[in-house]
């Protein structure tokens, strides 16, 4: 599937939730990518937010401009070019992890960091159910607590939420625009398979589309 192709996916399924708010920022910048252009915000201790395609470039830039005016489009400094280049690679298609890269998650509550850092710990080309990364979470961590807390995950393939899925093998949700669409795409991508003896991509292609629908 083309960038082009898939923002006609984004432009019928972009989700009204995905503005989701921002942590503070010194600049932005937008990068192309196989999946289309993906932008990044930084503060002096990482990135502050990572945001996948939406149905245009101009509209990712206007999107970005309102949710916080202040900060301006600019060149990155190196590690966030480091840090684009790595994304863009893997969304290419290799495999490489994504674990030298700096977030500022200090925004967020404590939850949310322990969901975050478990998350990032599932290598490129597999998959884990809510459920094994709750019990990698460790407490009284829920499958849908940790469902939630993805769902407001503000740097998607960085904390690669995509790669966890139902315990049936369905995809499970995903808030960015294109939604179960982008999730099947990233996987896709990465030729992912479920942990363990099951295969993700196993079923039918009916039964698949009848599943598919990341947090």
């Amino acid at each position: 599937m083309t960038p082009a192709t898939f923002g006609f996916y984004l432009a019928l399924q972009a989700p009204a939730g995905y503005d989701r708010a921002m942590l503070s920022a010194d600049g932005f910048a937008l990068f192309a990518t196989a999946l289309g252009d993906c932008a990044v915000t930084w503060n002096e201790l990482g990135l502050s937010g990572v945001w996948l395609p939406d149905t245009s470039a101009g509209r990712l830039r206007s999107r970005l401009a309102r949710r916080s005016p202040q900060v301006l489009e600019a060149a990155p400094p190196a590690p966030v070019a480091a840090a684009i280049a790595a994304m863009t690679r893997l969304l290419g298609g290799e495999r490489i992890d994504l674990l030298d890269i700096r977030i500022d998650d200090s925004g967020l509550d404590a939850f949310d960091r322990h969901v975050y850092a478990a998350a990032r710990g599932i290598a490129p080309g597999y998959a884990v159910t809510y459920a094994a990364l709750a019990a990698r979470v460790g407490g009284a961590a829920s499958a849908r607590a940790v469902g939630q807390s993805l769902a407001r995950n503000p740097f998607p393939i960085v904390v690669p939420c995509h790669r966890v899925v139902a315990a049936d093998g369905a995809l499970g949700g995903f808030s960015a625009p294109g939604g179960s669409a982008t999730k099947r795409h990233l996987l896709t991508i990465e030729n992912a398979r479920l942990e363990g003896p099951a295969d993700l991509f196993d079923s039918s292609e009916a039964a698949a589309a009848g599943r598919a629908s990341c947090a």
